[in-house]
Formats: C-alpha cells, structure tokens, sequence
C-alpha cells in the first residue's frame, strides 16, 4: 500500500522535508499550459486531512492561502514525525467510500482482510480511489476501478516497487472483492456507541456547539475525536462471557417448556409483539387493512432470525417469528470503577442487528429485590445493627392507601433472624419490617440521593416496586463500594474537533450520600449475599 501510494502521489516523498519545490514548479509549469496537475506531497495532504476545517478550497485565492497554510503545517509535521509515521497518519486518515474511513476499514470493507495482508492488486486498487472515491470505486465502477488499478501498478514498475514480470501476470487478474460494508453493527459496543452518538448530538445541540461556520458537525465525517472511558479488554470479556453464558441459559429455558405450550394464555402479548414490529408498521404504513395484515403474518416467507450459533436464514411465518423471539431471554450489562464513575464495560443486549434497543441506560425494569439495601441503609443509619434480630413474620403497614402486607418470594426462613441474615436470604417479611420502622419517604428520598429518579414514596418501594434503568442501578450501588460518597456513572470524558481543539468535557462530580460508617456495615452486609445467601451460586 505504502509503495502504491508513493508511486502515485508523491515519488519524491523519502528524499524532501514536507515541500518538494523540484515538482511544485514543474507542476506550475503544466498547469500554465493547461496541463492541470495536483501538487501536494503526501505531507501536505496530511496537513489538509488533519488541519482544514473546510476541506479543499475551490476558490482560487483561497487555495492559494491554504496552500501556504498547508506548507507550514507540513514542514512541522516533518520535524516531528518520521516519515513511517506520517505515512501511517495519513492512510489513517482518508475515506474510502462506504464509510471505510482509514486503511485498515477499507481493507477490512472491500477484501475482508488486513492491511498488511492485502496482496498487490488489491493495495493498487485502494491506493487508486484516491483519485476518485466514486469514480474509481470497485463496486460501483468496477471496470474504471480495474483500469486505475493497473495503472497504479504501472506506476509502481515505474518507481521500481514492481518488476515488469510481476505487473504483466497482475494485470489481468479480477478485483476479487471480498465486499462487506461497514455498518454499525458492527464492531465492538454497539449499544455504547449508539447512545454515546446520541448524547453528543444531544450535547451539541443544547449547548450550541457547531463548526467554525456555524453548521452543524456531521458526527460520521468530520473527523471528531471522542475520548470514553470505556475499557477495550473488559468490554471483550463481557461481551464473550454474555455470549458464552446466555447460550446455556437460553438452551436450558427452552428444555424447560418441552410439552407445554408457553402462549397457551399468552395472546394479548403475541398481539403486542406483533403491534411493535417493523413489519407490522410497515405494512400498516402502506395501507394495509387489519385482515391483511393478518393474512400477512400467517403466511411463510424468508426471514433472517438470530440464535447463539449465528444468524439463520430460514422459512417461517412472521406470525411465528413473533412466538420466536419472544422465547429469547434478555440480559444487559454495565462494569464501573465506583471511585471514579468511569464506565467500563457496557454491553446494551444480546444482539444489536436485530435488537436495537439499549437496555443499560434507555430501558428500565422493575427492580424487584436489588431495591432492598436501599431501605436497609436507611434502617442502619436510624441506628439498627447488622444484628439485630427480629421475627420473620408476616407485616402490614397502613396510612398509604390500601394495607400492604407482602407475601414470602418463597418459603421464609423460620423463627426469628438477624438482619444480616435477613438480606442475606432476601427475606421479604424483614424487609417489610424495617420499612415499617423507617417510613417510605426516606427510601425514597435515598434513592433519589443515589441517583434513582421517580421513586415513589410507598411502601411497597422497599421490594422494588419501582423501576429502574442498569445504568442507574450501578450507579447507586456504587455509594457502598465508594465509602458512602455518589458518583454518577461517567462514559464521554470529552470531544475534540480534528485539530484537537476541546469541544466539551466533563468530569465526574462525587456527592456524598451516606456516612463512610454506614457504606462499611452496608458492604459487609451486601458480601453476606454472595457468600452464602441467594447470590451465593455467582
């Protein structure tokens, strides 16, 4: 790649300082007899890909500053860089088409493979969309892609980067795509990605930060560097352990229903899922009667469906593809550092093609028992010691409405227990118990405190009653491991324009909550769960 590149673009490029005034003024020359030639070494290109706000100028007198513009910055990139290095800058930053941004998307796009792997036909035929990227492509213009390429590969005979043998036997070889466009399915941390490219838009918008012009920034094409905290190595791990763990699961859930029907009294839901679906919109978009529709969803066609072991191309009614997944279980995710709020890990779903919905910071869920520490810390800062023993008996509280008076989630541990215990087993009557003691408006307002919105001051909270979202569910764990103190989970540290210029930025703003004392006993307390209490087989 890098010899095609030098042949084409720039053959005196390992012998001049970022300006080669030999072929500037040769280059001056042509274009006064009409000849018209392009000028710029493949510094000088880098300087314009890095530094240039508005791209090549078409205006002459404004080319004519930007040239000089692009001579400075091009001398400096030469002082401070090696030539291996500007080299690899400048392959990393120009656009191949089909949002093949850089050469290693491109190669990855266009032949399925790396950079360093990519054979001599197939580096000529990148190196020659340079000169045009839908002109010279390989997929909408093959055959001009094929003629570019060979003369690329003339050229590099030229500069003796290929024999002539090597070019004769090359020459007529086919493009042999191994095309798979970019999209954004692609990749690791999809969900993270969506919402973190949804954030910045939104971040973009409400503060008004646009480009120099006053347009607004295209967050695909102009070149933003956006630094997360997001752990490469821990986003891999979680990703594979979902895959690996969500497969048995999964298999052992469908055994689980061998002979019965799971939608015998399940058709409001089938319903609701067929509603919710792209096809059913669609169809409904164009005017599709309710009866055809049905008709619709009754009869087999093609469908792509997801299962652990790939896609599947398979022959069902859509009808039947609404049962399908709704037999899939579901699972997210989110890793954070409780020190300093940074996100490590954030996995959205099982699968981001066919599910598109994040369901660490968009979707909420009922919370169900995760909620009971929150009323526990209430109780150990009114005093109440791990323990404190008390009857494991039914409750009921009045003065909120109707009496609440909760059952067991299972058979209750017998006789009177410690609170330690208590939690440790999640034993519901204890729990009732102590909100009984403490009151609901202060679970609430804790939960507030740590970051929960919308929790409503009744009883029943202390059950989790309420939902929630993943993300916002670690972020109040996190007090206990935090001694106390309230960190709101940070992912987007900030956003620079290409020319490393600071767009925004944020910081982590820690709030304490509870005393260092409380956080300590309520972390003992928490270690009892998985150590010996319903989280024990974790």
């Amino acid at each position: 790649v890098i010899n095609g590149l030098i042949a084409t673009e720039d053959t005196r490029f390992k012998e001049h300082s970022g300006i080669d005034f030999q072929r500037t003024f040769t280059i001056i020359g042509y274009n006064l007899i009409g000849k018209k030639q392009g000028g710029s070494t493949i510094t000088q290109q880098l300087a314009l890909n890095l530094f240039s706000e508005e791209g090549r100028q078409r205006n002459f007198f404004k080319r004519v500053m930007q040239k000089f513009k692009e001579w400075v910055v091009a001398v400096k990139l030469e002082r401070n860089y090696t030539k291996e290095e500007i080299i690899t800058m400048y392959l990393n930053t120009v656009d191949f088409g089909n949002q093949a941004y850089g050469i290693k998307s491109a190669a990855r796009v266009y032949f399925n493979t790396t950079p360093d792997k990519l054979t001599v036909p197939q580096a000529a035929t990148l190196v020659g969309m340079q000169k045009g990227i839908t002109m010279y492509s390989p997929t909408r213009n093959p055959e001009r892609s094929k003629a570019r390429r060979n003369t690329v590969m003339a050229m590099m005979v030229k500069s003796d980067f290929l024999t002539q043998q090597q070019f004769d036997e090359e020459k007529e070889t086919p493009l042999n795509l191994h095309f798979n466009a970019a999209t954004v399915n692609d990749g690791i941390a999809p969900y993270f990605r969506s919402v973190l490219k949804a954030d910045i838009k939104n971040i973009f918008e409400e503060q008004g930060i646009t480009k120099p012009d006053g347009t607004p920034y295209d967050l695909d094409r102009d070149g933003l560097k956006v630094y997360t905290t997001l752990n490469y190595d821990m986003q891999q791990y979680a990703e594979e352990a979902q895959k690996e763990y969500m497969k048995v699961l999964q298999a052992q859930f469908i055994n689980s229903w061998k002979g019965r029907n799971p939608f015998r009294d399940k058709a409001l839901q089938i319903e609701q899922g067929v509603k919710r679906s792209d096809r059913y919109k669609s169809l409904k978009l164009e005017g599709k009667t309710d009866e055809e529709i049905k008709a619709d969803f009754n009869t087999p066609t093609d469908l792509t469906i997801f299962t652990w072991k790939g896609n599947v191309d398979t022959t069902m009614k859509p009808i039947d593809s609404v049962r399908y997944y709704k037999m899939l279980l579901r699972n997210a995710m989110m890793s954070m550092d409780p020190t300093t709020g940074y996100v490590k890990a954030w996995v959205g779903g099982i699968n981001y093609e066919h599910f598109k919905y994040d369901q660490v910071k968009m979707g909420t869920r009922q919370v169900g028992s995760t909620a009971k520490p929150f009323t526990y810390t209430v109780a150990v800062e009114n005093g109440f010691s791990p323990c404190l023993t008390v009857p494991n008996v039914p409750v009921t509280i009045d003065g909120y409405g109707e009496p609440w008076t909760p059952k067991s989630s299972g058979a209750p541990l017998p006789g009177s227990i410690t609170l330690q215990k208590a939690l440790a087993y999640s034993q519901n009557y204890v729990t009732a118990y102590l909100m009984k003691q403490v009151g609901p408006v202060a679970v609430s307002a804790l939960a507030t405190k740590m970051g929960i919105p919308n929790v409503p001051p009744y009883p029943s909270i202390a059950l989790g009653t309420f939902d929630a979202s993943i993300y916002n569910m670690v972020g109040a764990y996190g007090t206990f491991a935090n001694k106390g103190v309230y960190t709101k989970p940070v992912y987007l540290l900030r956003v620079e324009d290409k020319n490393g210029v600071v767009l925004f930025s944020q910081k982590a703003i820690p709030k304490p909550v509870v005393s260092e004392e409380v956080a300590y006993v309520m972390t003992r307390m928490l270690k009892g769960v998985v150590t010996g209490g319903t989280g024990y087989r974790l």
